[in-house]
Parts: C-alpha cells; sequence; structure tokens
C-alpha cells in the first residue's frame, strides 16, 4: 500500500515540476512590453464599446438552462438506449423502457409547467399597474 502511495506522489511531484518548469521558462523567454491597446478586452476582433457590466436579458439564462437540461436528458438516456437490447435479451426490456418512459414523463412535465408558466414565451406581457389612488398616486405602497 505505502508503495502505491509513493508511485502516486512521485508522478504527481514529476507533473508539479514539469509544469513549473514550463512555466519559468516561458517567463525568462517571452518577450515582455505591456501596452494599453494589448491590456484591452479582446472580444471575437470588435473593439469594445462601454463597460463589461451591463443588464443582461435573464431569458437568456432561462433558455440556456433548459437547453442544458435536455442535453443532459440526452446524455442520461443514451447509455439506457444503447444497452436496451442486450437487457431484452436478458429479460429486463421492460425495466428498461419503465425507466426512460418515467425520466421522460418527468422532463415532459417540467416542460409543461414551464410553458404554462409562460417562462418559455420571448416577448412578455408586463403586469398591469393598480388603478391610481387619490392625486394621481399609485395603489400600492410603491
Amino acid at each position: 500500500m505505502r508503495f502505491d502511495a509513493a508511485v502516486v506522489a512521485v508522478f504527481l511531484l514529476t507533473a508539479l515540476g514539469i509544469v513549473g518548469a514550463a512555466m519559468a521558462l516561458g517567463r525568462l523567454v517571452r518577450p515582455n512590453r505591456p501596452d494599453p491597446i494589448k491590456n484591452q478586452t479582446y472580444e471575437c476582433g470588435e473593439r469594445p464599446i462601454g463597460s463589461g457590466w451591463f443588464s443582461f436579458n435573464p431569458r437568456f439564462y432561462q433558455l440556456a438552462l433548459l437547453f442544458l437540461i435536455f442535453d443532459v436528458e440526452i446524455a442520461l438516456t443514451w447509455p439506457v438506449a444503447a444497452v436496451v437490447r442486450s437487457w431484452v435479451a436478458g429479460g429486463r426490456g421492460v425495466v428498461a423502457v419503465v425507466e426512460i418512459l418515467l425520466f421522460l414523463a418527468v422532463l415532459v412535465a417540467a416542460l409543461a409547467w414551464l410553458w404554462g408558466r409562460g417562462d418559455l414565451d420571448w416577448i412578455r406581457e408586463l403586469g398591469t399597474l393598480p388603478p391610481p389612488g387619490k392625486d394621481g398616486e399609485r395603489g400600492d405602497d410603491a
């Protein structure tokens, strides 16, 4: 057991030594001529306009999460689909099919819930304000 740990430790120390030597050699060899233009943010060959901190529409985030969920769904469904033939031969085909159908049913239910809430609508209507109270003020405390 100690021999195995020693081999791993030697491997890690060797790897760290190689990385450290490469970084030190790169620092010695590469030119160092700082320039304000070189230090600018580079984005697709375009010059940056304004600040990098701006309001971002959260719908992009929601759609990215939705894509990620269904992308992971494919990654989790593929292994079962790949072995379903051998499971059918072994008499466990019903288990594989029910497993996939339950998994897909949960995802379809989640998609229907998101759709019903309106999270998939790109253009959403804003809620209406309450009617103004006395003196033209809004009816709430905002």
